[in-house]
Formats: structure tokens, C-alpha cells, sequence
């Protein structure tokens, strides 16, 4: 008899949304929250409310459509951007 070890999963349902959506996106979050919780594994907030411990590469998912909009709303910083 073996036994398999999976990887340890930080990541917390969110419970808010229900549908499980949101796990199919990349979200944004304040750029100095997501070192921050890389470091101590204290969830983040997105711009649409989601809270989780980032875990994954945002690069191969879509944006959220809800953060899209909110960060689009957003004002523009100096450099005349949204980051």
C-alpha cells in the first residue's frame, strides 16, 4: 500500500460568490498586498471583493470583468495610468 502526499493548498472558497466564477480569473489587488501575503499567507481583497492567498499565475487566466470595470473607473495615477 502507497500513500500519495498532495501539495498543501492555501487557497480559501469564497464563499460571497457562490459559483465558484471567480476561480476561473485573474483579479487585482494592490501590488504591496500580494508580496505582503506571499510572505505571511494573509488573504487579499480584489477590486470585486474576492479574498483569497494567491497561489497560482494570473497570467493564464482572463481578467475578472468586475475588477476590469472597477479598476477601469478608477482615477489615473501621475504617469497618467491606472497602476
Amino acid at each position: 500500500m502507497s500513500t500519495k502526499i498532495l501539495p498543501e493548498s492555501d487557497v480559501r472558497p469564497d464563499l460571497s460568490h457562490g459559483d465558484g466564477d471567480h476561480e476561473r480569473f485573474a483579479h487585482y489587488v494592490e501590488k504591496n498586498k500580494i508580496m505582503e501575503s506571499a510572505i505571511s499567507g494573509v488573504p487579499v481583497r480584489a477590486l470585486c471583493g474576492k479574498v483569497w492567498v494567491p497561489n497560482r499565475d494570473p497570467k493564464k487566466f482572463p481578467v475578472c470583468p468586475e475588477c476590469q470595470e472597477i479598476y477601469s473607473g478608477l482615477p489615473k495615477g501621475e504617469d497618467n495610468t491606472n497602476e
